[in-house]
């Protein structure tokens, strides 16, 4: 955090690999700083150069940002949660603008320290005013930040900004880093802390409690994770935003009727019968050609970026539309990018007991035969038909992720393996000859996905058809239910 000069990050460039802590860090007890201010003026800029991150989209369109983003800054050896909101106009009185203020109104009542954000190079607005009132009412710490100052001869202008009435000011450019640390300087000092625990406490909790008779390292069995994360994919106004604040029980992002209301990826984490969940609801996914803005453009992006992260992908498909190419194009994304997957239908009651065209409910075992049909290499996600907007069958959702992890997960021991392969009957297999091979032995050599490695007498490419078969019976022994199997050949020569 302390490389504050540092340009920020191509947002199109390729993202650094993830790294994955052994233990999530309880961030819920960290002072929170809310960043406000009208649209485009940078904020979204400011939170990712105080973050160190590119979290929020970042464009000259404004009113990109919707939704509450939560990032985590340190500073002089202190920690502290920072929430950017979308911009607020709070006369508005259209639906997402009024949903912005709502959003941005919780940020606000959860900060201990507020800045508010406004661009230096054009002049103040009647909103402006307006903001700087219902901040000043609130009586929290309040920085007023002058963004988009480059120079020293700029920082005269800062002066008119003081009309607004907030004492402290400071000028700061947020693209080049200007001014950022002394901005939390004064952050930091108007936050309170939870106190450090003592260095014997510490120790303590350090000390992992592992029973005498049990082994201190697993070679073999289920691979543990703390926390799962949850990615909710799928075309725009399918009820991804519905469906997250449903299995959250919140109001964290905003639902409208109009189609690409959600942008920044937008998560919240559950605890869910003793372990973690983690639900990112992404932007609606489109074909290139349909996506115009460029705010649409890098959301699509973000959302690719956010499924590549995940373990567990709630692949959301609208029942009053049926099966699309564009579900099957979605789908095959969080396929080959080894994600396991779960199809979640949803607005189901609005084709059975809701049904208002006057045609027959809908019967879902025909539907689940389309589904099939048309995501055909998703045989191995499980289904679940749903009504996200009236809470039906969303507790299955939720045993559907823990159970589809837990097998994501899964390890089998290179005895299973082999015992496993004596029992085939290769011979049920139609492959070509070209592509024919005996397989001495195999062993899993990664999980999530589950990956095997199979070492054969010649090297060949593994033909379609015999894979399907292998994973067939791989699947009738061990299960490994919503993931995908991944195959690598090894030939004894090599």
């Amino acid at each position: 955090m302390r490389r504050i000069e540092a340009e920020l990050p191509d947002p199109l460039a390729p993202a650094a690999p993830a790294i994955r802590r052994e233990a999530a860090v309880d961030t819920s007890k960290w002072p929170v700083l809310a960043i406000v201010g009208r649209p485009n003026v940078g904020k979204s800029t400011l939170f990712n150069r105080l973050t160190s991150s590119r979290r929020s989209i970042v464009g000259d369109e404004p009113g990109i940002t919707r939704d509450r983003i939560y990032g985590e800054i340190e500073w002089a050896g202190q920690h502290a949660r920072v929430v950017d909101t979308g911009g607020i106009l709070p006369d508005d009185p259209e639906l997402i603008p009024s949903e912005i203020f709502r959003q941005a109104r919780v940020a606000l009542d959860e900060a201990e320290s507020i800045v508010m954000v406004v661009d230096g190079r054009t002049p103040l607005a009647a909103p402006d005013y307006d903001l700087a009132r219902l901040l000043l009412r609130g009586g929290k710490p309040l920085l007023l930040a002058v963004n988009k100052i480059d120079t020293e001869r700029m920082e005269e202008q800062t002066a008119e900004y003081r009309r607004l009435g907030i004492r402290e000011v400071l000028p700061i450019s947020a693209e080049h880093g200007v001014g950022i640390g002394d901005l939390l300087d004064h952050v930091f000092a108007t936050l309170s802390f939870p106190e450090a625990k003592s260095s014997v406490e510490t120790a303590i909790e350090a000390e992992p409690e592992v029973a005498e008779d049990k082994p201190h390292h697993r070679t073999h069995g289920e691979f543990q994770q703390h926390e799962t994360s949850i990615a909710i994919i799928g075309r725009p106004n399918v009820g991804k935003s519905t469906l997250l604040n449903v299995l959250t029980g919140s109001s964290r992002a905003i639902v409208s009727p109009v189609a690409g209301t959600t942008r920044d990826a937008v998560d919240e984490v559950i605890e869910y019968d003793g372990g973690l969940l983690r639900f990112v609801d992404t932007a609606g996914i489109r074909r290139k050609g349909k996506t115009k803005m460029m705010a649409e453009k890098l959301s699509v992006v973000m959302a690719r970026r956010h499924l590549e992260a995940a373990d567990v992908a709630l692949l959301v498909i609208d029942a009053t539309e049926g099966v699309t190419s564009s579900d099957a194009t979605i789908g095959g994304y969080a396929h080959e990018s080894g994600r396991s997957v779960i199809l979640v239908v949803n607005k189901w009651d609005l084709v059975t007991t809701g049904r208002t065209d006057g045609k027959p409910p809908a019967d879902k075992a025909i539907f689940e035969e389309q589904l099939r049909k048309v995501l055909k290499y998703l045989a191995y996600a499980p289904v679940v038909f749903i009504s996200a907007a009236e809470g039906k069958n969303i507790h299955t959702v939720l045993k559907l992720v823990q159970e589809v992890a837990a097998e994501r997960r899964k390890r089998v021991s290179t005895g299973q393996m082999n015992r496993f392969l004596e029992k085939i009957d290769f011979q049920r297999a139609t492959v070509p000859a070209a592509n024919k091979m005996r397989i001495f032995y195999m062993t899993q050599a990664a999980v999530a996905p589950p990956t095997f490695i199979l070492f054969t007498n010649r090297q060949v490419k593994l033909h379609f058809a015999f894979q399907r078969f292998l994973e067939n019976q791989i699947r009738a022994a061990f299960g490994f239910r919503g993931s995908p199997i991944w195959f690598k050949v090894r030939a004894r020569d090599k």
